[in-house]
């Protein structure tokens, strides 16, 4: 039987205020009223145990259909985790090494080329010049690969991502590995962190290291053991999943990916569907420290690999980086680093949301954010559809649920 998380008789026995917490709720319904969100499911679990879990507001605004705690939402970049995960139980099991460079797995990426002027606006064209080193898995799991998202790069290497077709839904990971071996990297691999495809070639990694798909062995390794029952990369029934509102300035809904259709593109960095309490057994696994109800998928010192701070004094961050996380960003300046897999407090007193040296976090550009605070042993987890609000919601939830705490 899977394990099902305990909850709570009341937030004030895991050290939680119940008239707090509702301040949370009367916040976000008061938006929802207002037309500003459409709906969102908030899930709090401290010391084991299930505290608050909240459905608000419309699953599908427009067609009158109201939130529910089985609601599955696209998640987005939280398949990050998740894809990491994957690679660190097979790296245990001696099927790929973090140290080891991609091209052992993916060959075409043994004579990679890189832009160096890749942020220059004014450049005529991209200077290329060679690796100093070859990129590795572990450059991967902490996006310093080189790899990045087209529209977060200059104009001449967006330009060759897009012309290279590496964007392609209609693509498999292994195609999209021989297109990204066409284009130069952003960055020298280890230099630089830059947001990117990192983690679809880490779940382009899983699938050679272990022989299966990468939805098949997410499904069959990391699911099924910790009875996700309602996480896949789909396709899911239209009726459970929540759908973005219309947007009053441009009259439209955001544009969101058809959840009825399986993917053909199993994205290890942004495919996952999932509800707030699939995703609620994933974190609480991790900080169990590999375990949850008697199924281990990593070791204790795996787990702490992984929260660890991974990035070095010395490098760099993209100019990218600062815009599109603000004051969740992976950077010095506000205290933050990042692991294998997710962002990592390295530092109290430089952020100005409230957190715990070693609390770790990670988002999706749908809405959607958890972060896990082992000091505190608390599990927050936002999902909601509203990606032009996304950075608001974050920096909302990571104060009002502090506030909560009374021990």
């Amino acid at each position: 039987m899977a394990f099902e998380m305990p909850r709570a008789n009341k937030p004030e026995e895991v050290g939680l205020s119940s008239q707090r917490l509702q301040r949370i709720c009367d916040t976000l319904q008061a938006d929802i009223d207002k037309g500003l969100a459409p709906g969102a499911a908030l899930l709090i679990a401290r010391r084991g145990q299930i505290a608050s879990f909240e459905a608000l507001g419309y699953r599908d605004r427009e067609d009158g259909a109201v939130m529910t705690p089985d609601t599955i939402f696209r998640i987005a970049s939280m398949t990050k985790p998740v894809a990491s995960v994957a690679a660190m139980m097979l790296a245990e099991e001696g099927k790929l090494v973090i140290a080891d460079p991609v091209s052992r797995y993916i060959p075409a990426f043994a004579d990679l080329k890189v832009a160096a002027n890749s942020d220059d606006a004014n450049a005529k064209s991209l200077t290329l010049e060679p690796l100093r080193r070859e990129m590795t898995v572990q450059d991967l799991l902490r996006h310093t690969s080189g790899l990045t998202y087209a529209h977060l790069t200059g104009p001449h290497l967006k330009q060759a991502y897009e012309a290279g077709g590496v964007v392609d839904e209609r693509q498999t990971n292994a195609e999209m590995a021989e297109k990204l071996a066409k284009v130069p990297l952003a960055y020298q691999p280890g230099s630089t962190w830059q947001y990117g495809v990192s983690t679809d070639m880490v779940g382009r990694v899983v699938e050679v290291a272990s022989g299966m798909s990468l939805d098949r062995f997410i499904d069959e390794r990391i699911c099924k053991p910790l009875g996700l029952v309602n996480t896949s990369f789909g396709p899911i029934e239209v009726s459970r999943a929540a759908q973005p509102q219309i947007d009053g300035a441009s009259g439209k809904r955001p544009p969101m990916r058809d959840t009825s259709v399986r993917p053909n593109w199993i994205s290890g960095g942004s495919g996952l569907l999932s509800t707030a309490s699939d995703y609620v057994r994933f974190c609480q696994m991790l900080l169990n420290g590999g375990e949850l109800g008697g199924t281990r998928l990593l070791a204790p010192a795996t787990v702490a690999l992984m929260r660890s701070d991974h990035l070095t004094p010395e490098t760099r961050r993209s100019p990218s980086t600062p815009v599109l996380f603000g004051a969740l960003a992976p950077t010095p300046e506000v205290g933050l680093g990042f692991g294998l897999g997710f962002a990592v407090r390295t530092h109290s007193g430089r952020n100005p949301l409230p957190g715990s040296v070693g609390d770790f976090s990670w988002s999706g550009v749908t809405g959607t954010y958890f972060w896990i605070d082992p000091q505190q042993e608390l599990i927050a987890i936002l999902m909601m559809q509203a990606p032009l609000q996304r950075l608001h919601y974050r920096y909302l939830m990571r104060t009002m649920v502090y506030q909560a705490i009374t021990d």
